[in-house]
């Protein structure tokens, strides 16, 4: 039975680090909301009682309902063979899964640094701002910190040769960063070879090259978590 995957259907947002977590899987499931359109998503958490999400991406599996990404990458993981080795190395993914989230929301922040409900026009000025910061001190900072993490072990990965969700993760940020900030990722990526090499090995997985030859891997746009105005970048 395949599970099901709720996300807003305009962006890939969230939501494609789970759908990347799955297709490198080879794991069934569907994307009800681009099946059954954006209204059946709302309805869908509306219908939801007891502690429920409190917003996408969640997935569901009978009467289980996961959301928060780190949670549902871990949980996939650690039921189809992609997960830690162990207690401490599962620690270790999900310890790295939550930094993935924090650089994640920071990049959101940069283009949306004042509030959500505003529109970007509304806030370019502090956005310029918080961009060049992320770009100069905090994707360095990051960068530096998985760039350790894949040098924990010999082989492509955080865990050596075999993968596992942090590395399907990893591989979206990159993409996403490359996206959103072109000319800072062209000016750093030399500096951190093994997470570049980590990003070239997920992409070469036979569940992510046949993915993104597919329509069901959805182009970077301005709606979504990674976007790209040139104003906010540089080298």
């Amino acid at each position: 039975m395949a599970y099901d995957l709720w996300y807003w259907t305009g962006a890939p947002g969230r939501g494609e680090f789970v759908r990347v977590a799955l297709e490198a899987a080879g794991v069934d499931y569907r994307d009800r909301a681009r099946e059954d359109g954006s209204q059946a998503l709302v309805d869908d958490l509306e219908e939801r009682s007891g502690i429920r999400p409190f917003a996408p991406p969640y997935l569901t599996d009978g009467d289980i309902c996961i959301a928060q990404v780190a949670h549902i990458v871990t949980w996939l993981g650690d039921r189809h063979g992609f997960g830690g080795e162990d207690e401490r190395s599962s620690l270790e993914l999900i310890m790295l899964q939550l930094t993935i989230t924090d650089i994640t929301a920071e990049a959101h922040d940069v283009h949306h640094p004042i509030a959500d409900a505003l529109y970007y026009e509304d806030q370019k000025d502090a956005a310029k701002r918080v961009a060049e910061d992320f770009r100069e001190t905090r994707m360095p900072k990051f960068f530096r910190y998985f760039e350790d993490a894949l040098s924990a072990n010999h082989g492509r990965f955080v865990l050596g040769e075999k993968w596992s969700h942090v590395d399907t993760s990893l591989f979206q940020l990159v993409e996403g960063l490359r996206y959103a900030f072109p000319q800072r990722m062209k000016a750093i990526e030399g500096d951190y070879p093994k997470l570049i090499a980590c990003r070239d090995a997920v992409a070469q997985l036979d569940g992510i090259k046949a993915y993104l030859a597919s329509d069901r891997r959805m182009a970077f746009n301005e709606d979504g978590i990674f976007r790209h105005y040139p104003e906010l970048d540089a080298a």
